[in-house]
């Protein structure tokens, strides 16, 4: 009897259909080549962009509309939401761009490659 009466899977029952599992669907995926490291690059490159662009109008809009709150805490919360709201978006365009530049560096170093295995 493989499973207890409770309803739950033993460990090692779920080891072995986890281990098994990996190595069946690694050979039957295909490899990835330039043109998917291209694409990749580009469209995270364009979220780059994208992402500068509101982080920019983000920025604009809280310089033109400063909060004004009485309370010294309602104006720290202020202060502080905003700086979260710019960090993130900011934080955002980095990430996709630094993305979208290794992803150009794979797609070139897989050219490179390729060549050297065309030539061999």
């Amino acid at each position: 009897m493989n499973s207890p009466s409770n309803g739950f899977k033993k460990e090692s029952d779920e080891i072995e259909t986890t281990s098994s599992s990996p190595e069946a669907s690694s050979s039957s995926e295909p490899k990835k080549g330039p043109l998917s490291f291209l694409s990749g690059s580009i469209t995270s490159l364009s979220f780059s962009l994208l992402s500068l662009f509101i982080s920019k109008k983000i920025v604009l809009y809280f310089a033109i509309h400063t909060p004004n709150y009485s309370s010294p805490i309602a104006q720290s919360i202020a202060s502080g939401f905003k700086t979260l709201i710019i960090g993130i978006s900011f934080l955002a365009t980095f990430t996709f761009g630094f993305i979208g530049l290794g992803l150009f560096l794979v797609f070139i170093r897989s050219l490179i490659e390729g060549n050297k295995e065309q030539k061999s």
